[in-house]
């Protein structure tokens, strides 16, 4: 077996243009040099050997149509979608008369793309022969693995064969196939097996992300109760290009999941999406999904109207969930274990947040303190779950623990920026990783009872980010209506 990585064009959609790989070819242990329309790879007896020979090839590439986008062409183009009419996904009541009464309020958040970082980055052990393909790879969906391989290889299906191995992390990442495309067309370049291997850089510069949002909110209060809701959501489709059956009439199910479960009641409700695809910048799922971003835009949005009602952040919750007895249980538990109400000292702030997604129901309480210079430190977080009927308890809480630390993360260091069509993260220095001594202590609060499970790995992240918002605005006043938390404003006491 060889070992091969690969450069593709750092512009997404950009093509080899001219390659001089005479520099290359002398590093000892290089064998071979494939290029490829769209990417050239290294073939060598070990990485260091493939990865020396890479940075020796002098590349010349055409970057093509998408070599001038920047982060502020997705945002405002998302804005100026946001304008416009969406596909309506729940509406209940009289939107426009409920909007009329009492105090309106109005806000507009956005979200970063988000790549996926596993630990181990993207690698597939594929070898090609006239009459079959064999491939070795972790991945979430072995049949588009197989699917993949015989399109890339014209070869029948039942002629490829996949051995699935443990993925190392994937979050959403291993869903896709395009890693394994780009292995096999490799692959059918070199004679025997060959194990290709993305360097960190390569793994977060030419990943697919998590869609950007940008969302729209607009409620009204009435004697301290919302009387209406209204969220229009603007972003791109994973499946619309995942699964495009389920993309019926311009509505993405999982861009509106958490939206359309709006726990609180109100008697007036309006959810709409609006499909626009950011140029250049392929998306997919990332873990937690749809309620990764709904759930931190809408606990954040409610957070402002309890602040607006002048009430207690928990007591506001409290009195919109008579109709959701199971999430009203989780609130109380979460509060009581946190000692909700009781006296913190300065620029030290408890935040809440609720959610029923997945079949599953959460509250959340972070307690954070923020210093002069905006630094966080996250005391300690407190969730409340049920869960329907638990099996192994102990795998329900370490998937709360890990769900709570991968949102945490993501909250207070990770965004996916673009310049002249680059991507500007390369590795753990610029997307960093919370790290231990960051920590919180973590408390889990299981409630027992016989209801049909729910998920579990996907809630613990989607509460992480809001109910820490939510803390540093009872700590310092700033508001945040967007990812990730920066911590000039905290500093400044500015909302970002």
């Amino acid at each position: 077996m060889k070992i091969a990585t690969l450069a593709s064009c750092p512009v997404f959609g950009g093509k080899v243009a001219h390659v001089n790989d005479g520099a290359a070819q002398s590093v000892p242990g290089v064998r071979q040099i494939v290029v490829l329309d769209d990417l050239v790879a290294v073939v060598g007896d070990h990485m260091w050997a493939a990865k020396q020979g890479l940075a020796a090839l002098e590349v010349t590439w055409d970057e093509g149509p998408n070599a001038n986008v920047t982060t502020a062409d997705v945002l405002n183009g998302l804005v100026a979608a946001s304008e416009k009419q969406g596909a309506v996904a729940k509406s209940t009541g009289d939107i426009a008369a409920g909007l009329g009464e009492g105090t309106k309020l109005e806000a507009a958040y956005h979200v970063p793309f988000l790549a996926h970082a596993p630990m181990e980055p993207m690698n597939c052990t594929v070898h090609v022969q006239a009459d079959g393909c064999e491939i070795w790879v972790g991945n979430q969906v072995l049949s588009r693995t197989q699917a993949i391989a015989a399109e890339v290889t014209g070869l029948p299906i039942e002629k490829v064969i996949v051995h699935n191995h443990l993925i190392g992390g994937g979050f959403g990442r291993r869903l896709e196939v395009d890693y394994i495309a780009k292995s096999v067309r490799i692959a059918q370049k070199v004679d025997g097996p060959v194990k290709v291997i993305w360097t960190r850089e390569e793994d977060i510069q030419q990943a697919l992300y998590r869609p950007f949002y940008f969302d729209r909110f607009a409620a009204s209060l009435s004697n301290g109760k919302i009387t209406a809701w209204s969220h229009k959501i603007a972003g791109s489709s994973v499946l619309a290009r995942w699964a495009p059956s389920t993309f019926e009439d311009g509505l993405d199910a999982d861009a509106v999941d958490g939206a359309i479960d709006f726990p609180y009641d109100t008697p007036n409700l309006h959810v709409q999406y609006v499909h626009a695809e950011p140029p250049g910048v392929q998306t997919c799922f990332w873990r937690s999904v749809g309620p990764g971003h709904n759930i931190f835009v809408i606990e954040s949005f409610v957070d402002e109207l309890a602040h607006a009602a002048k009430q207690d952040a928990v007591v506001f919750r409290r009195a919109h969930l008579a109709k959701e007895p199971r999430l009203l249980a989780c609130l109380d538990l979460a509060a009581e274990k946190a000692g909700w109400g009781s006296a913190l000292p300065a620029r030290v702030g408890r935040g809440v947040a609720c959610q029923s997604v997945f079949g599953s129901y959460v509250a959340a309480i972070v307690a954070a303190e923020v210093d002069a210079n905006g630094e966080i430190a996250i005391r300690r977080v407190t969730a409340a779950v049920d869960c329907g009927t638990i099996v192994n308890p102990d795998s329900v809480e370490a998937q709360i623990q890990g769900g709570l630390i991968f949102g945490l993360t993501a909250a207070l260091y990770n965004e996916i920026t673009i310049a002249k069509g680059r991507v500007q993260q390369s590795n753990f220095n610029n997307y960093r990783m919370m790290r231990i001594n960051e920590a919180p202590a973590i408390d889990v609060h299981l409630i027992r009872n016989g209801e049909a499970p729910g998920g579990i790995g996907e809630p613990g992240t989607s509460i992480a980010a809001p109910a820490l918002a939510n803390a540093l605005f009872a700590a310092t006043g700033v508001r945040f209506r967007s990812l990730p938390i920066d911590r000039k404003q905290l500093a400044l006491g500015k909302a970002a």
